[in-house]
């Protein structure tokens, strides 16, 4: 299956991360591609090796990239380009039953890779992978292409109340 959970609501790793806690406990193997995250330590990346070799995370960018008016930096489109590369890779191999492509959305959104590229090569992919795009403002085609999308609403955020990232909960 190609699923994709956007939307301006805090959750859509988190979603993926859950998915594949229960693919693990299935006995199957996920890999995560991170394509903006990387700059920081998430707890994420210190217990996915707790499963034992069945949730692998990758993070591929250098953290918050820069968006509105301005192009992207080009070291940023680089290691878009990277990540991608090594999604491909990922998808050729057929070692891994479920892969996570966190913040790809974005990385589509903001011009640093192609929905053409991306549905192409999705559509290339061994038929029993399951794949997962995260991020805000998925591309419409992901979203047609999509066997499932959940959009994840934003009600109310500690952070409007001046409450910061919290230890366990956002990192």
């Amino acid at each position: 299956m190609l699923m994709v959970f956007t939307g301006n609501g805090k959750g859509k790793t988190t979603a993926a991360m859950g998915v594949a806690l229960r693919a693990a406990g299935q006995g199957l193997k996920t890999l995560m591609i991170q394509f903006i995250k990387g700059s920081w330590h998430y707890g994420e990346l210190d217990s996915a090796p707790m499963l034992g070799g069945a949730f692998e995370i990758r993070p591929m960018g250098r953290g918050f990239v820069k968006v509105g008016t301005e192009k992207p930096d080009p070291e940023d489109v680089r290691l878009v380009a990277e990540a991608w590369n090594a999604a491909v890779e990922a998808m050729l191999a057929d070692t891994y039953d479920m892969l996570i492509l966190d913040e790809v959305n974005y990385a589509i959104h903001y011009g640093m890779l192609s929905i053409d590229r991306v549905l192409t090569d999705l559509a290339a992919r061994p038929e029993r992978l399951h794949v997962i795009c995260t991020g805000r403002n998925a591309h419409p085609r992901l979203i047609e292409a999509a066997d499932l999308v959940s959009e994840i609403k934003e009600i109310k955020h500690p952070f409007h109340k001046g409450i910061l990232a919290q230890r366990g909960i956002d990192y």
